[in-house]
């Protein structure tokens, strides 16, 4: 009985919902299959809230060994990198030490534990995720695909603006409306992921490199091959997952904090205790005064102290908010003080034992543990910016900016857990050559703190732009947060630009290369997606086609895969040249990426009819957010005919329920949007009308092309249901872009060569979606950008 009560109050649910939107229908002229409770959807997100304290502890844990390996093995080698020509004066530890503290307590704890965590797109963290936040906001994607149905999606989570906030919302149209702004917001998102992809190649290579170092009596080659080996074997383990790896290394992390915070305080008594007057920032201002451009050029060496904080934002997709904030203000911010102090204390007694300080203040009877546990910390270390890589990469590729690699996710219950081979293998052929051609983390450290700064100026510009027009805070706090993080990592940056030519240009040119492969990526897709924008079917060629003797029904559905949200593509009349035949069901299914996380499952397809309703022919916009995974070809399938079918139920209603609509004002509306013109479509960036003018296309009178009309809904349904057990076949067009004859030389460069060299090398669109090749029909056909 109850669940009986319960379909009966979700049938009235959804009749009340469709006289709801019979408005909205009205006035669109057309009829779409967006989910009636679309805003609506329960656990469409992730949040800190929507986790148990059981759950975000166990995640605190595991964040141990996956986020902080980086940031906490600092301690090896920061106050060598400091003083590489010695101490000259005591009092150059104090200033050094409180350097430290508040660049710890500025940057780690107050930036990013306290304001940039909440930065996230939905739980997930990172540079893209942050571009994906401001286009929801601000219409500043360069890809003319956005849909007002978008906004109702559960996941984008739209505030109201208020009366005063005219502010932001003129900072948003000025960045419409510019579009040198867009490109600029875009070209900060694929640098900052750049310059964490360049991060995470120089981690592994200085964290183990300086904790083999404790055993240099073996000699530097030694210390170079031990290094090399232990790197294979640390990226061999990365296919098994994120949240097996932090299960096995959180023990391992959680002892080496252990380790550093016992000795440090044993230090800290043993020698000089009076070193905790460094909380003084007096301290800060004395050592520059004493030293002067000596003092700035040691602060590359202080600032490898908080190297690993941007992986706390860039991880986030792994754990949530709560679960790094516990982590950090619990166990890594007291261990790293304890450290650091301990150190400053023992040089303070020994100021001539700086170049290898961590070992030799450790107590004998603990010299040898120590070593093991800093190796496997070492190790560990390099996991926090992997893991970091993958996910923003994951996210860049689901944007569109990044060339097609296999993604694997490695969790059922994290869906933000992935694991990219090909990516996983280039970085330890760069670690390998990195560590073998530098073999000293001396001059690593040259190169490893301009990364690191870069992405932190990078993620400070787009949170003050998002506290902008996204949170609207007030003039003062904006200027107030973007002036105390940008000057302090301005200083920092210019102190490491300073080491450039020692091996400073190393993440530059990385991410130089990096961000010219990403945005040479870019630029082709746009393209591509505007000529097919440009060159959509008409509705003429549609009666032509209907018309045509030779083209025949043949029984099954028939999917083609195109990019275009906005009409059908011009790849649909080579499938027909070629191929003369029709399936009695034809879908013309779009795979859209959403800018955010997740896309719920119930709001994922968008269906629209092209009439008239004998050609038996839809449209399909099939929206994932940058976290979710593709289904398997026969989910797939099953998900989109189950929603097909809901679509002519729904349809069925609507018309019922639409009696004051004519089929004669429905066709004055469809032929205004059929003769609209080219330059009108490719300016109306946020049109969601993508028909094709469907009343205006009268019934086709042969009988080759149209079946017998449908008598009623279950009729149809029933025809669409026989049309899967006759077969699913994948229709792709092979699109081979080329440069206009008449471009640039530039332009040609990019598409003809960098662009072709890209796409031959790496993965083709049918193994990114796992379509079965028995099932595949491939046409070629030639885009002149």
């Amino acid at each position: 009985m109850s669940a009986e009560t319960d379909r009966m109050g979700r049938e009235e649910g959804t009749e009340n919902n469709l006289k709801e939107r019979k408005v909205s229908w009205t006035k669109l002229r057309r009829v779409d299959s967006l989910n009636l409770e679309a805003g609506r959807v329960s656990g469409g997100g992730i949040h800190p809230s929507s986790f148990s304290w059981k759950t975000t502890l166990s995640l605190a844990f595991q964040s141990i060994g996956i986020v902080y390996g980086d940031i906490g093995t600092s301690p090896l080698y920061v106050y060598a990198s400091t003083f590489t020509d010695g101490i000259k004066n005591k009092d150059d530890i104090l200033g050094v030490l409180s350097l430290i503290i508040y660049t710890i307590l500025l940057i780690p704890m107050l930036k990013y534990v306290f304001i940039v965590l909440w930065a996230n797109d939905n739980g997930n963290g990172g540079a893209f995720a942050l571009y994906s936040l401001i286009c929801r906001y601000a219409k500043v994607s360069l890809i003319p695909n956005q849909q007002p149905e978008d906004r109702e999606l559960s996941n984008y989570r739209l505030e109201t603006p208020s009366n005063q906030m005219k502010r932001a919302q003129k900072v948003k149209h000025k960045l419409e409306n510019s579009k040198m702004a867009r490109v600029t917001l875009l070209l900060l998102a694929i640098m900052g992921t750049s310059m964490v992809i360049g991060d995470g190649i120089l981690t592994p290579s200085i964290s183990v490199l300086s904790a083999v170092s404790g055993i240099g009596s073996l000699g530097q080659d030694a210390v170079v091959g031990i290094s090399i080996v232990i790197l294979v074997f640390l990226f061999s383990v990365q296919r098994f997952g994120t949240d097996k790896v932090g299960f096995s290394f959180a023990p391992i992390i959680m002892v080496w904090f252990t380790f550093i915070a016992g000795i440090g305080l044993y230090n800290l008594f043993k020698y000089e205790v009076g070193v905790l007057r460094a909380f003084n920032p007096k301290y800060i201002f004395d050592y520059f005064k004493r030293n002067g451009k000596r003092g700035w050029i040691s602060l590359g060496g202080v600032f490898l102290c908080i190297t690993g904080s941007e992986a706390m934002f860039a991880d986030l997709g792994h754990f949530n908010v709560r679960a790094i904030q516990i982590s950090f203000s619990c166990i890594t911010f007291p261990s790293l003080l304890a450290a650091y102090s301990g150190q400053a204390a023992y040089l303070r007694k020994f100021p001539d034992k700086v170049g290898n300080t961590f070992y030799e203040c450790i107590p004998d009877p603990l010299y040898w543990p120590t070593f093991v546990v800093a190796v496997a910390a070492a190790i560990i270390a390099s996991q926090a910016m992997i893991s970091g890589a993958f996910s923003i990469i994951s996210q860049a590729l689901s944007l569109g900016c990044f060339p097609r690699v296999k993604v694997v996710h490695t969790s059922v219950e994290h869906q933000g857990q992935v694991y990219i081979p090909e990516v996983n293998y280039m970085f330890m052929i760069a670690c390998i050559v990195i560590s073998a051609a530098f073999r000293t983390t001396e001059k690593i450290s040259h190169a490893y703190g301009i990364a690191v700064v870069c992405d932190m100026l990078i993620t400070t510009t787009l949170v003050s732009l998002i506290m902008l027009i996204i949170w609207k805070k007030s003039v003062w706090q904006i200027v107030l947060f973007y002036v105390a993080f940008g000057l302090t990592e301005g200083f920092y940056l210019s102190s490491q630009l300073y080491k450039l030519p020692q091996g400073g240009y190393l993440p530059l040119v990385s991410a130089f290369f990096l961000t010219m492969v990403m945005g040479i990526w870019y630029y082709v897709h746009k393209q591509r997606y505007m000529f097919e924008l440009k060159n959509k079917v008409s509705s003429e060629y549609i009666k032509e086609l209907s018309s045509n003797p030779h083209i025949n029904r043949v029984p099954g559905i028939g999917l083609l895969y195109s990019e275009l949200v906005q009409g059908i593509p011009p790849i649909f009349p080579h499938f027909i040249a070629n191929v003369p035949s029709v399936h009695s069901v034809v879908v013309f299914v779009s795979i859209k990426q959403i800018p955010i996380s997740r896309v719920a499952l119930e709001e994922r397809f968008l269906f629209r009819r092209v009439e008239p309703r004998e050609y038996r022919m839809f449209r399909c916009v099939v929206r994932y957010g940058y976290k979710d995974a593709i289904e398997e070809p026969q989910e797939f399938e099953s998900l989109l005919v189950h929603h097909l079918m809901e679509f002519i139920r729904q349809e069925n209603i609507m018309l019922e329920a639409e009696g004051t609509t004519t089929t004669e004002e429905a066709a004055t509306t469809d032929n205004e949007t059929a003769n609209m013109s080219r330059g009108a479509v490719a300016a109306a960036q946020g049109s969601s009308d993508y028909s094709i003018g469907s009343q205006d296309v009268g019934v086709a009178k042969s009988s080759n092309f149209s079946a017998p009309p449908i008598q009623g809904v279950d009729e149809e349904i029933e025809f669409v249901e026989k049309a899967k057990e006759m077969g699913v076949v994948y229709l792709l067009g092979e699109a081979e872009v080329v440069a206009e004859p008449k471009s640039s030389f530039l332009n040609k460069l990019v598409v003809n060569y960098a662009y072709r060299f890209l796409r031959k090398n790496f993965r083709q669109g049918d193994k990114m979606m796992a379509i079965p090749h028995r099932r595949l029909l491939k046409v070629g056909m030639t885009y002149e950008i």
